[in-house]
């Protein structure tokens, strides 16, 4: 089983519309959306909910009125300033450090993991997906990635599929992290820009710290075909392969708008240059 992750750098680029286009070419593929802060595969995927599960990714304090005698100590020692004037806990600003569980003379004090968001196992016109939601205002997004990378290799287990495809997040972090160890290939979307062309650098240099070979896609480079060459002259010096050239075309725009694909939606001009990568992907994929 190979694991194939589409990173970004930055948001804007592209990437989810290019992982979408890759996932109506693979042919035994897993979907994977680990972007959980803000999903959209499933925009133009419209998968078929088959399973839901809980995901509870940090502690909160959780007070029992019953045996707490409103001495003070837990509201004196919170940093977080997470406990009113009537000795109640706020949700939205405990951390779950628990220095109020420590210091409560009563035992009034307890931590509970809470609800923190739902991952998902569901049916899409192009194979099964694994993907989630991470609650408003919530942490610990890269266990939610991590729930969701396992959710996809356990369907390309049950499933005999040879292929985990991954729509990462943007950026460098923790979800990022999470999405990107242990993966065989990152295909990096970017675009000809001087944010895109700093946040390239940053994310190769976070797949080569979890020794990751990487392969890059230069999206709208006719935008700015000077800026386009400096990132190709760059990945040349890094011995970075690029497998891909996008042109800018409102095709895109209008496929999204459709809830499609690029390649279901039109076969002009960007649809080709997607194939071309698909199999220049493959090719490194495989080692064919």
């Amino acid at each position: 089983m190979k694991e194939l992750v589409v990173l970004s750098g930055k948001g804007g680029t592209g990437k989810t519309t290019i992982t979408a286009a890759f996932a109506s070419l693979a042919k035994d593929a897993v979907l994977a959306d680990c972007d959980v802060d803000a999903a959209d595969l499933h925009l133009l995927l419209h998968p078929e909910v088959r399973g839901r599960m809980e995901f509870r990714g940090i502690e909160i304090a959780i007070k029992d009125p019953a045996l707490c005698t409103e001495c003070g100590a837990c509201r004196e020692k919170c940093r977080f300033e997470a406990i009113d004037e009537n000795f109640d806990i706020m949700d939205t600003r405990c951390e779950g450090c628990g220095v109020c569980e420590i210091v409560c003379p009563a035992d009034a004090i307890h931590l509970e993991f809470r609800l923190s968001g739902e991952a998902y196992i569901s049916s899409t016109r192009f194979g099964p997906m694994s993907h989630a939601r991470l609650f408003t205002a919530e942490e610990a997004s890269g266990k939610l990635v991590a729930m969701v990378r396992k959710n996809a290799k356990m369907l390309a287990a049950d499933e005999d599929r040879s292929l985990v495809l991954i729509d990462g997040p943007p950026g460098i972090g923790c979800p990022v992290i999470a999405s990107i160890s242990g993966t065989d290939l990152t295909c990096i979307v970017t675009e000809p820009t001087v944010s895109g062309r700093h946040d390239l650098i940053r994310v190769v240099g976070v797949a080569r710290h979890f020794k990751v070979p990487v392969a890059v896609i230069i999206n709208r480079y006719d935008v700015n075909p000077e800026m386009a060459q400096t990132m190709e002259a760059w990945c040349a010096e890094e011995n970075i392969p690029v497998i891909g050239r996008m042109p800018y075309d409102t095709a895109a725009t209008m496929a999204m708008v459709k809830g499609m694909t690029i390649v279901e939606y039109d076969d002009d001009v960007l649809a080709p240059a997607v194939r071309d990568a698909w199999r220049r992907l493959e090719g490194l994929l495989y080692g064919r």
